[in-house]
């Protein structure tokens, strides 16, 4: 990626420039990042822990836990320490890094929601060949190609993105290197890139969204003929995942399936999806999900149990 630039580093305008608002963030953005991190890690140990959630939709959950970590990690403990910081500042090559991790791990996410859709299709649709379906294989299967369908993204994108030359103006109005805040910068002509990155971008967010959308209208009209106990129970089964797919994907068209313009709302709109989702991810499968409440309760009573010897 040896392109002729005179940058060296880039210097974040952040979420705030006001001392006091600085300090409310950063307490405010410590707490949901603990949160993060303890509630993901809790559903990992559970899952892991606990032999009767060895099935494909919870090894697809905590692959969403993993990614959920990972991808507030890309950006939250940077945006953290800014607000303490009186220069909010970061390498060439450090951006080049952040962008790639973040949009690794956000396009993972998106494959591994999608992924979830089918195997709650699978397992109301398709009762009885569920097990066939989501065999290991094909759950391990279907996880790979998440995971490298969302390198193969990252790459793309990032080196879209810094192919560019970057002159004098190191400004970044946003509180991480995203795409359409560093195309800002770059002091060549950017509208074929602007193109590309809604198609490496907003067309995938898109078309995962369709699928989804897709997969729940199909179980919907699967449930019409069902009986009422299927039809209490599907709700709880997939109203977490919708719910998910929502607060996720809504920012993620407002961010990504546009021209590469700028507005004062996107800062508060990517701290949605970066930040506030996977923190709230953890709550929907936890509260709506009697398996998982199940298991955390044995987990805890055997620590207990264990304190009491």
């Amino acid at each position: 990626m040896e392109v002729a630039n005179n940058v060296t580093e880039f210097i974040f305008l952040g979420l705030s420039q006001d001392p006091g608002m600085q300090l409310m963030f950063f307490a405010l953005f410590l707490f949901f990042y603990i949160v993060i991190m303890v509630g993901n890690l809790l559903i990992l140990l559970t899952v892991f822990s606990d032999p009767r959630l060895h099935t494909p939709m919870y090894f697809f959950l905590s692959n969403l836990s993993f990614v959920d970590i990972a991808y507030s990690s890309a950006t939250a403990p940077k945006m953290i320490a800014d607000f303490v910081s009186e220069k909010k500042t970061i390498s060439y090559w450090g951006c080049v890094t952040q962008m790639f991790t973040f949009h690794f791990f956000g396009c993972a996410e998106i494959f591994v929601l999608t992924v979830m859709a089918f195997d709650r299709y699978a397992a109301i649709c398709q009762p009885l060949r569920y097990m066939t379906i989501m065999s290991a294989n094909a759950c391990i299967v279907l996880a790979s190609l998440s995971w490298l369908g969302a390198l193969g993204h990252s790459f793309v994108q990032t080196l879209l993105t810094f192919q560019l030359p970057f002159c004098h103006n190191q400004v970044i109005d946003h509180y991480l290197c995203d795409v359409h805040p560093v195309l800002k910068l770059a002091c060549a002509d950017t509208t074929l890139v602007n193109m590309l990155v809604i198609v490496n971008s907003g067309l995938i967010a898109l078309g995962c969204f369709l699928i989804l959308l897709a997969s729940y209208t199909v179980i919907l009209f699967s449930l019409r003929k069902r009986s009422s106990e299927s039809r209490r129970k599907a709700p709880s089964t997939c109203g977490s995942h919708f719910t998910v797919v929502m607060f996720f994907f809504v920012p993620c068209f407002f961010i990504y399936l546009r021209p590469s313009t700028t507005f004062p709302l996107d800062k508060a709109v990517s701290v949605f999806y970066t930040t506030i989702t996977p923190m709230l991810n953890p709550l929907f499968y936890t509260l709506r999900n009697e398996d998982v409440k199940n298991a955390m309760k044995q987990i805890w009573s055997h620590m207990v149990s264990l304190k009491e010897k």
